[in-house]
């Protein structure tokens, strides 16, 4: 019974610690809700990439996407990677090592961008201490980013910060409550950035 208990409390402080997800794609206003993951990164040259083959730590490589868009897997021999997504170039590789291997299982992730070195951009502009343009990381958050700035200065209207998210033709704002994050601890509006996301912090009116 208590193993059980401590199963549930586990399970509920994970979905707590949550920070909420903004779908690429979606046009919300006002929203706090987490939604869906992150869309996928276009694969560019000079792109480090990191494929794993499950169980095959010998065909497991790290390397740099060329300038005629390839890269070089053990067995499989040259794969375009450049202008596809992460999970498909994963697939072509799978593809292609199930003649050597059985069922193979492979992953590939960016550990580099260096493709689009400002598109992978996060930006921090108007009430800070420091405006920045930071690189994106994977699970940078608005807080991560504020900081990053320097935090807030005297002038700023905390609680009327906004997020500016482009969706192809079009740009998608986001309300964030930076006071609520910074003294009172509610992550609603903490969300996790992609890369190219504008956050900007007005001054107060006087």
């Amino acid at each position: 019974m208590k193993l059980i208990i401590l199963t549930i409390g586990f399970i509920l402080l994970s979905a707590c610690s949550q920070k909420p997800i903004l779908e690429h794609g979606s046009i919300i206003s006002n929203s706090h809700k987490a939604l869906s993951t992150i869309s996928a990164y276009y694969i560019g040259v000079d792109d480090v990439l990191e494929v794993n083959v499950w169980r095959n730590p010998e065909i497991s490589v790290t390397v740099p996407v060329r300038p005629d868009g390839k890269i070089s897997v053990p067995l499989v021999g040259d794969v375009q990677a450049g202008g596809k997504m992460p999970m498909v170039v994963a697939e072509d590789i799978k593809e292609r090592l199930a003649k050597y291997i059985r069922e193979p299982q492979v992953t590939v992730i960016l550990t580099e961008l260096r493709s689009h070195e400002f598109v992978s951009r996060v930006r921090i502009t108007g009430a800070v201490q420091s405006p920045a343009s930071l690189p994106y990381r994977q699970g940078m958050t608005v807080l991560d980013a504020i900081l990053q700035a320097g935090g807030l200065n005297e002038f700023a209207s905390a609680n009327s910060g906004r997020l500016y998210r482009k969706n192809k033709s079009e740009t998608v704002q986001y309300d964030v409550y930076l006071k609520d994050i910074l003294n009172s601890g509610e992550l609603e509006t903490n969300y996790e950035l992609m890369p190219g996301d504008i956050i900007s912090v007005p001054e107060r009116l006087f």
